[in-house]
Parts: C-alpha cells; structure tokens; sequence
C-alpha cells in the first residue's frame, strides 16, 4: 500500500515496551502521521494504559492534530477520541455482571488447576477492564524480562486459554500479551476492532495499514491479518519507528 488513509497500531511491544510510555521519537512520529492521516490504536489493554503509555506523552497537543486520534481499547469493544478537553467516549460495551464473575472464576480456578497461579507476582492477576477480564500470569506490573521467560513458547497461555474456553462457551477467551489471557464477548479480537474503526471513520478496510509484532498465526493481531487488512510486522518499538521514519515523507500533509 503506497498511501494509507489510516495507519492503525498494536501497542506493546509495538509502540512500546509491555505497559510501557512510548519513547519521544515514537511520540513525534505519532503525530507527524496524524498530520497526515487518521491514526488508530487497538489493543486489549485497558484506556489507563493508554493515557499514561502514548496520550500523556505526546510531546505536544495541538487539538487539530489529536482529533485524528482513535483508541480502541480491549480489542475495540471501547472507543475513544482526543479532544481539547481529554479523551471522549464514543461507545463502551462491557460485560454483564454475570458473565464477570463467570470469568474471573473459571480463569482462576483453572490456572490454579494447571500450576499456572503463581505466587510471586506484580500487581494484581485478574482484572475486570469493563469489557473484558484479563489474566496476567505474573501481574499487571511485571518486569519486561520476567514476562519474557515466563512462557517464551505460549504452551502454557494456549493450555490455559482452552481449558478456561471449555468452561465458559458463551464467552471468547484468547490469549493476549506475553502472559495473558483475556476474555470478552464472543467474536471479539482485533478484526472485530477494526471492522468497527472501518464503520466509526467511513475508512473501508482496504484503505487501512495496520502495524503490529504478533501477526504469526497465534498471534493477538493475526485476526487484522485474516481480515485482509494490509499489514506490516515489526520487531518491537525501534522497528516501528524506522518504519515510520520511511513511511510518513511518503505521504501528503492535510
């Protein structure tokens, strides 16, 4: 694709470090791009995360420039628009109270059934992110390098995620991050995020480039790629902006 009309992100591990600010050179070319096109971030984290990863560090907050801004937290069951005044809710769709604590006690109860419920963590392991419940094996705060050894062949998110699936059939359980697990309404990955963005902004499909790490096929953004949305893989944050550094002279200014 020569010229993009959006230009969508994953966000650990692509913009950013896991549950990490974004560097101020990822932060420039952020809204370089938003000069030029509608920049969208999806990602199954919560909205905190990206307030204090990518909102709050932009190095500047020209409101034209943020308008074109779109954050689409939990795989896009919530989106959110810059403006002057903060972030603005557009729609947020949670889960019942119901299906939360069916959630949160099949993914505990079958983590401590596999050996997975660790008892050295940072933070707190299960979540409720309004839309979908998250499992972080080692915490919400681990270190980069403990996530990383944790499960380096996804054996065991995979195991978890298909005995906590089996307990809760009305619900999507996948894996998520490098230690997590999420659960949401079923249908919900990154395709269904980008197939409302497509519907929010009148941008078609086709005309969207999408940037993420994990776009091998059990990958949290390989469902953007079976889309047949066009997509790029990177390698961490420092790939993403040598993209961008080529990318954003190729395009027209506003």
């Amino acid at each position: 694709m020569t010229s993009p009309r959006l230009v969508a992100f994953d966000l650990d591990d692509t913009l950013a470090p896991s549950k990490s600010a974004i560097d101020p050179r990822i932060g420039d070319l952020l809204l370089q791009l938003a000069e030029r096109v509608e920049v969208a971030i999806i990602s199954g984290g919560q909205l905190q995360q990206f307030r204090t990863q990518v909102v709050e560090r932009l190095p500047r907050t020209d409101a034209a420039i943020l308008s074109h801004f779109h954050l689409m937290p939990t795989c896009g069951t919530q989106y959110y628009r810059l403006t002057p005044d903060g972030v603005d809710t557009v729609y947020a769709h949670s889960l019942t109270d119901d299906e939360k604590s069916r959630a949160l006690a099949a993914v505990e109860e079958e983590a401590r059934r596999l050996g997975l419920w660790e008892s050295t963590t940072w933070g707190d392991i299960l979540e409720d992110r309004g839309s979908q419940i998250t499992f972080s094996a080692l915490g919400q705060s681990a270190p980069l390098e403990a996530k990383t050894a944790w499960d380096p062949t996804g054996e065991k998110k995979n195991a978890l995620r298909d005995a906590v699936a089996a307990r809760i059939p009305d619900l999507e359980v996948r894996s998520g991050g490098s230690t997590s697990v999420d659960i949401t309404h079923r249908g919900i990955d990154k395709a269904y995020g980008m197939r409302r963005l497509a519907e929010q902004t009148g941008v078609p499909l086709e005309d969207m480039l999408f940037v993420g790490d994990r776009l091998d096929e059990h990958g949290n953004d390989y469902p953007v790629l079976a889309l047949g949305v066009e997509c790029h893989a990177v390698e961490g944050w420092q790939d993403t902006a040598a993209f961008l550094e080529q990318l954003v002279p190729t395009l027209a200014a506003r």
